[in-house]
């Protein structure tokens, strides 16, 4: 990723607290050419995806047909989030989505929009809106500015 991207994502991740950590885990997209088989590759990614999420992590899939969470809406699941004390695994599919099997163990939809976003734009899309939805909960002026 281009230093503008992890820069944007290091700028809203370092400010949350300890108990709002986020930790970046990418996954290799499978390689695509014109004739391949695409099918495997979102499944072979999606079992990646898989491997990489902590034992008794709460999953949220991010997809185009999840809820379309408004910034409170965001707090009240980050509340919900904290009081459940497991981890929370964000996944973000590939160029054709996430595969089957990692919608299948996701918990709850979100939909950042009906948009389409570089994969670049989303990781800072995301962690800024955690730490938006964390300033909401904390009363913290981010949230109003």
């Amino acid at each position: 990723m281009p230093d503008w991207v992890r820069q944007g994502y290091e700028d809203y991740a370092k400010r949350l607290p300890r108990e709002c950590e986020l930790v970046l885990k990418e996954i290799a997209p499978g390689k695509r050419a014109k004739n391949s088989d695409v099918a495997r590759i979102i499944h072979a990614e999606g079992e990646r995806m898989i491997t990489a999420i902590g034992k008794g992590s709460h999953v949220v899939s991010l997809d185009v047909q999840g809820a379309p969470w408004a910034t409170p809406d965001l707090a009240r699941a980050m509340q919900r989030w904290l009081a459940g004390g497991q981890h929370v695994a964000l996944l973000v599919g590939g160029p054709e989505g996430l595969s089957s099997q990692a919608r299948q163990l996701a918990r709850e939809s979100w939909s950042l929009s009906p948009l389409t976003f570089p994969h670049p734009l989303v990781r800072i899309i995301i962690a800024e809106q955690i730490y938006r939805a964390w300033s909401l909960l904390n009363n913290h002026p981010y949230h109003r500015e």
